[in-house]
């Protein structure tokens, strides 16, 4: 199949790891990258543009459509978040290429968490052939705007980028005890969670953006290790802790995120909150481990923290289910495919 794959292209990026995914699997991909419009705009007019929904960006981004949107033969279009695309670049694309044009994204453009930031792709959604959406609840909204077709997938970890690395490529700065990736996101209380944690004694390691932000910062401020991490320094920060935590984000409606399949795929072992999407992905205390608050998960990281044998038990059966499930960038493009070739006949 040849797919014109419409989204971020910085090698860091998921989006990429997901075009080079397709190809692994043996397609031909041709990437082209709309945020090459908004990213040469100065920091506060790109902040600006992601406020309003980029509604203002729409006449860029049609001239940029039709400059870029190559008037070859494809098989497919698959446009990876698709905020930045207006009504008229989506039927452009569509009357150019004549082929199906589905629209993956990993976030939650229904939920309200971002304000304004989806209210242009929101109008998109009825021009998409096929939507694939993250969230259970996502699907009927998206049916509710005039979606064709909606296909729910699962986020996914990446079978190259995430790759266990030999033990002894770990650099020592990487290796702890409990480790956190993640941005302290505003409203969250993730820095409220992690102090509790301190306080009870886990011996927690901290990556990530704003968490000098916090207002418990002098007391974060010494379980933190850096800011956040990319490729393999990501993944190694993860392999090197015995545990590593998954906190969602409850204005994006999280059951589950990408950490969950990624930290088990690597190697660690899994610790989150006990949500219905989890216990349904996850044999509880067998292949990840689960909590209700703060007080419950110290304890059990203290607890497995003393039984490493049961710890590394559990941390292989994780990744014996992510790979059995078939969680990877791979399965879940062939997934979609599949899909696309059921239901775009």
């Amino acid at each position: 199949m040849k797919i014109l794959y419409i989204g971020h292209n910085a090698p860091a990026s998921t989006s990429y790891h997901r075009a080079q995914a397709l190809e692994r699997i043996g397609h031909t991909v041709d990437i082209i990258n709309p945020y090459e419009v908004s990213e040469r705009s100065h920091a506060v007019i790109s902040k600006l543009h992601y406020l309003t929904g980029y509604r203002f960006l729409q006449s860029r981004m049609r001239k940029w459509v039709t400059k870029n949107v190559p008037n070859t033969p494809y098989d497919l279009v698959w446009v990876n978040s698709g905020e930045l695309l207006g009504v008229n670049c989506v039927k452009f694309i569509k009357s150019r290429i004549n082929r199906p044009v589905i629209l993956y994204n990993n976030d939650d453009p229904t939920g309200g968490r971002d304000g304004k930031r989806f209210d242009t792709l929101l109008k998109t959604i009825p021009y998409y052939d096929m939507c694939v959406v993250m969230r259970e609840i996502n699907v009927a909204e998206y049916e509710n705007l005039g979606a064709k077709r909606v296909i729910k997938s699962y986020m996914s970890y990446d079978e190259v980028i995430h790759a266990p690395l030999n033990e002894s490529d770990i650099p020592d700065k990487f290796r702890s005890e409990v480790s956190f990736i993640g941005t302290n996101i505003p409203n969250e209380n993730r820095d409220v969670f992690i102090h509790k944690l301190i306080k009870k004694g886990v011996p927690i390691s901290i990556w990530g953006g704003r968490w000098d932000r916090s207002p418990y910062w002098k007391e974060l401020k010494p379980f933190f290790r850096g800011p956040s991490l990319k490729g393999k320094e990501y993944t190694a920060a993860i392999q090197g802790a015995k545990i590593c935590l998954g906190l969602l984000s409850k204005g994006n409606r999280d059951l589950y995120t990408r950490r969950s399949f990624e930290i088990p795929y690597v190697g660690s072992l899994f610790c989150a909150e006990r949500t219905e999407e989890h216990l349904a992905l996850f044999k509880e205390n067998v292949e990840a481990i689960f909590w209700k608050d703060a007080d419950e998960c110290a304890d059990k990281c203290i607890e497995l923290l003393n039984n490493e044998k049961l710890l590394n038990q559990i941390a292989e059966q994780g990744r014996a289910r992510v790979l059995n499930d078939k969680r990877g960038n791979e399965d879940i493009a062939n997934y979609i495919l599949d899909q696309v070739r059921k239901q775009l006949k």
